[in-house]
């Protein structure tokens, strides 16, 4: 039994499936099965446990992080205006490129993957994923960071040609508050006791490294359970949420393709092309959940309207988890001795 057992994970290893993502796919079977937990409220739920988890992620990369190290990672100019012209110029572009195809009742499907479209990165996932590949860290704190807070105002400006005038206003203050206290924080705490506790995030980086891959596990299952118990896919066909989940699995390679273009034309290296890959490449569900309350305050079809971003911001965090595990698994065998490869 335990030969077979053995067996069957060195044939998954071989084919490029680790521990890791076997848990992500367990995350997801696990929300379908027992949604109920996932959406639970109280101070020690799956959902409050990620969110602590965030906060503590964020603790122990600054930690591990210098002032000096964070100066001299900032200054790479170009990088962030790759990651942010990403983010809000070329996504929305490819958003009205495609507004053709959507004509009549699908018009409504068209608008949620524009809103999509016109958010701002996401922060927690998008850093993790960085720290997991070996990524510029420093810089995708500052990218991601930045970007949450310019999409409070560059969202809305994208949506306003494309919608009818409303009732209400943007309120960034719970955004911005939560920001400060899941991430800023964290951050500057940890950045503070650097030079005291930085040896304990060097001693026990393995360890940190499956703390961070379990959060992400458990953000994935609040993610589905949420979209499992609120019924996200009722009303769709089969055939129209898979078109809608090959339509935004087309959409995050193709980002990601010419992000990896640009990146090579521009001669960036390893570790500022992962933030560029990683941070471009990502929308946040929680901003876009928050504002789609203030833009379509009256819509009948919100829902729809969230799909597509829903759908993006799953399988964003199954792609990104599959692509940093592999790059990581990369760069450890590029550094191990030849005999050893063998």
């Amino acid at each position: 039994m335990l030969k077979t057992k053995t067996d069957i994970f060195s044939i998954l290893k071989r084919a490029g499936i680790d521990g890791f993502q076997l848990a992500i796919m367990a995350a997801v079977i696990v929300a379908w099965l027992l949604p109920q937990p996932g959406i639970a409220k109280g101070s020690f739920s799956p959902e409050a446990l990620s969110t602590y988890g965030l906060s503590f992620i964020f603790f122990f990369y600054g930690l591990k992080l210098s002032l000096h190290k964070l100066r001299s990672e900032l200054v790479n100019w170009r990088m962030h205006i790759i990651v942010h012209l990403s983010t809000f110029v070329l996504f929305p572009l490819i958003g009205l490129l495609i507004m053709p195809l959507f004509r009549g009742e699908s018009h409504i499907v068209w608008l949620g993957i524009f809103y999509l479209c016109a958010l701002p990165s996401t922060v927690s996932s998008s850093v993790v994923m960085v720290s997991i590949a070996g990524g510029n860290l420093p810089a995708a704190i500052f990218n991601a960071s930045l970007s949450t807070l310019a999409g409070i105002f560059i969202t809305p400006l994208w949506m306003l040609p494309v919608l009818e005038a409303g009732g209400g206003s943007l309120h960034p203050g719970d955004i911005m508050l939560k920001l400060f206290l899941q991430v800023l924080m964290p951050v500057t705490i940890g950045l503070l006791l650097n030079q005291k506790l930085g040896w304990f995030a060097d001693k026990y980086k393995k360890q940190l490294r499956f703390f961070d891959q379990g959060v992400i596990v458990l953000i994935i299952y609040t993610a589905f359970c949420h979209a499992f118990y609120e019924k996200a896919f009722a009303g769709f066909s089969l055939y129209t949420i898979l078109m809608i989940a090959v339509g935004m699995s087309a959409l995050f390679f193709l980002v990601l393709i010419l992000l990896k273009k640009l990146c090579s034309v521009l001669k960036f290296n390893r570790r500022d092309s992962i933030t560029v890959l990683f941070c471009g490449s990502k929308k946040s569900l929680v901003h876009g959940t928050v504002m789609s309350k203030v833009l379509f305050p009256a819509s009948a079809g919100v829902s729809v309207i969230l799909l597509p971003l829903m759908i993006y911001h799953a399988l964003q965090l199954i792609f990104v988890s599959v692509i940093a595990q592999k790059m990581a698994n990369s760069e450890k065998l590029k550094n191990l001795p030849s005999g050893i490869k063998q």
